[in-house]
């Protein structure tokens, strides 16, 4: 999501690292900001609220200049969206600056401890104490043995006292001419131009400067100077990266090198789970952290009712969100299209809680029915994509779904981030309302925790999908299946589909197979079935079983089967033509898994059919009409 952009070399820096913030906009961020050095002045840093232009002002009205720089453009995670918490942050001293892409989750006993060794800060983010670690180290290491201290020696030290996920940038005047990076999680790559060198987020940032780069692993550390690149890890080893030679035209860059953005985002999956769900859960005391909550946990508790109003595949998300909210928190959940929602004259009461779904933030019946909700006394949350947004700023709470910026029209990682969100939300009220020990809970969190890897092997079986489509992208109809929590599941496959394909295609419950569908069955129509089961649960196990008996349904009238099932299920291969294995799960978090097989076999059908895969026709992303 958050942009960073550093340069050292020859150039004067300002423009360098502004036209690389321009190039990294499509991801998202509320703020921006920069620090230079390099004339003798120590650091010039500029900072603005809101969009690339507002900083760009802000150093209009306050010249700087310099040959070396840090910038950054900031998604709020702690902290709001201010110039104050803006990045890049300092340290007490003001001769240390640090950009940060990620969460640091062990931020406040870090910072009690600094503030009891008098430390002061400024801001309200967790990249604040970063350069305060860094300050510390420096300051320790020079008392010490009364030696320059160079700045990696103190990154180092940093690093490893924090918990959590970051890309880092850090530069200071006690070391100039100097950058360093680190990475643990996020991406961060080093660019290799002639006598100048860069580091950024994403590629798209450098490649008008260079096409010589290479991407930083996990634990490793950049130093960037006039002179050079030297690579490190964590520990002070030195390491060796590949350089790659980049042939991506601008725009492909920005696709990250696949071909279309739905694409990219479905590859993208891991990332925006795992940034959903970063520093909202503790795996030590199994409790759920939900910020910026107006409603208190004693109002929770009095809550009667749940009502969730939503739009396309957010309704979708809704639906899941239904049976995770009533398992955990044992609490009645009504789920309303919001298009239709006010029209009917919902029964609603102060003691109601309304939770509105969506992407934008933006779609106008969602908003509409989130007014229609406020006027008659219920109290409203959001789980969203976009801070900020007219619906977030309307709800007494927002659960922020962190999966970056989608520009496909047919919504994908926003839909397993919504899930995401879902599944902290009843886990929250859950806890909060007694329904979970916390023995369960941890247990929960633990697996939620193993989603990401999950997807990303999944994802490695991307080729199974594309091979279907070969077969089955001529075909008129399709039928999607699935029972309980997976029925949401079968119908955002079905959505996906028409949406890109324009294939004609219907989601049902399984259950319902008798009471019409049956009918249109035969040796021309594909029946995708998600048949996934968990063994642990007993209820998993029984809605299969009887999933299973329509699987054999549809095989005896000559149906094509495509079945969706876990990983060591060898029995369904009786009854179906074609499996898609995903890795087991717990039952309420399955559905994360199982529509991405789903979303790349629309894509590949649709990219077969020659369609427009990031705009179809007809649609746009964000509905603020009605």
């Amino acid at each position: 999501m958050c942009g960073i952009v550093g340069y050292v070399g020859k150039k004067e820096v300002v423009p360098v690292i502004i036209e690389g913030l321009r190039r990294l906009e499509y991801r998202g961020y509320d703020s921006a900001g920069i620090a230079v050095a390099g004339n003798g002045d120590g650091f010039q840093i500029r900072r603005a609220e809101g969009k690339l232009r507002n900083l760009e002002e802000a150093i209009r009205l306050k010249p700087i200049a310099g040959t070396y720089g840090i910038g950054h453009t900031r998604w709020a995670t702690h902290g709001r969206p201010t110039e104050e918490n803006a990045h890049p942050h300092r340290d007490c001293t003001g001769k240390i600056v640090v950009v940060h892409n990620g969460i640091v989750e062990n931020y406040v006993q870090l910072k009690k401890k600094l503030i009891e060794e008098g430390h002061k800060f400024s801001t309200e983010t967790d990249t604040e104490v970063i350069a305060h670690l860094v300050e510390k180290h420096m300051a320790e290491a020079a008392a010490g043995n009364g030696k320059r201290v160079s700045l990696e020696d103190a990154v180092r030290k940093t690093v490893k006292m924090l918990t959590g996920v970051f890309a880092l940038g850090v530069i200071s005047t006690d070391d100039p001419d100097k950058i360093v990076a680190a990475r643990n999680g996020p991406p961060a790559v080093v660019g290799m131009g002639k006598d100048e060198y860069f580091i950024a987020s994403d590629v798209p940032a450098i490649l008008h400067h260079t096409r010589d780069i290479f991407f930083l692993a996990d634990g490793d550390m950049a130093i960037i100077t006039k002179s050079g690149v030297q690579l490190t890890d964590f520990d002070g080893n030195p390491i060796e990266r590949k350089i790659q030679h980049i042939t991506w035209d601008p725009i492909m860059a920005e696709k990250g090198g696949f071909k279309h953005f739905m694409l990219k985002e479905i590859f993208e999956q891991p990332r925006s789970v795992r940034d959903t769900t970063l520093g909202r859960v503790s795996l030590d005391s199994g409790k759920v952290f939900l910020d910026e909550m107006q409603i208190t946990e004693d109002e929770f508790r009095k809550a009667r009712k749940i009502n969730i109003a939503a739009c396309g595949t957010s309704w979708h998300a809704g639906l899941a969100a239904k049976f995770m909210i009533e398992r955990l928190a044992r609490l009645p959940v009504e789920v309303d299209y919001a298009s239709e929602w006010r029209y009917r004259d919902p029964i609603i009461s102060p003691d109601d809680i309304t939770l509105l779904i969506t992407q934008s933030g933006e779609t106008a019946d969602t908003i509409a029915a989130q007014r229609e909700a406020k006027a008659k006394g219920s109290k409203t949350l959001a789980i969203c994509n976009v801070v900020g947004s007219m619906i977030a700023r309307e709800a007494m709470g927002t659960v922020y779904t962190h999966a970056g910026p989608e520009i496909g029209v047919a919504s994908t990682k926003a839909f397993t981030a919504q899930l995401t969100a879902a599944f902290l939300f009843a886990l929250y009220l859950g806890q909060v309302r007694g329904t979970l020990t916390p023995e369960q809970a941890k247990k929960l969190i633990t697996e939620l925790t193993l989603i990401p890897g999950k997807l990303e092997a999944l994802l490695s079986n991307d080729d199974e999908c594309e091979e279907l489509a070969k077969q089955y992208s001529k075909v008129q109809d399709f039928l999607f299946l699935g029972r309980g929590i997976h029925y949401p599941i079968a119908l955002e496959g079905a959505l996906k589909l028409k949406e890109i394909s324009y294939i004609h295609a219907e989601g049902y419950p399984a259950g319902e197979m008798k009471h019409g569908p049956n009918a249109l069955i035969d040796e021309n129509l594909p029946v995708v079935v998600v048949a996934t089961r968990d063994e642990n649960d007993k209820e998993s196990v029984l809605r299969y079983e009887k999933t299973m008996s329509n699987v054999q349904e549809v095989s005896a009238r000559s149906g094509i089967v495509i079945a969706v099932a876990t990983e060591g299920d060898t029995e369904i291969k009786n009854f179906a033509q074609h499996v898609l294995y995903v890795p087991a799960a717990p039952e309420l978090l399955s559905p994360i898994l199982e529509v991405v097989p789903l979303q790349l076999l629309a894509y590949h059908i649709a990219v077969r059919r020659g369609c427009d895969v990031d705009q179809p026709r007809n649609l746009a992303k964000s509905v603020t009409v009605e």
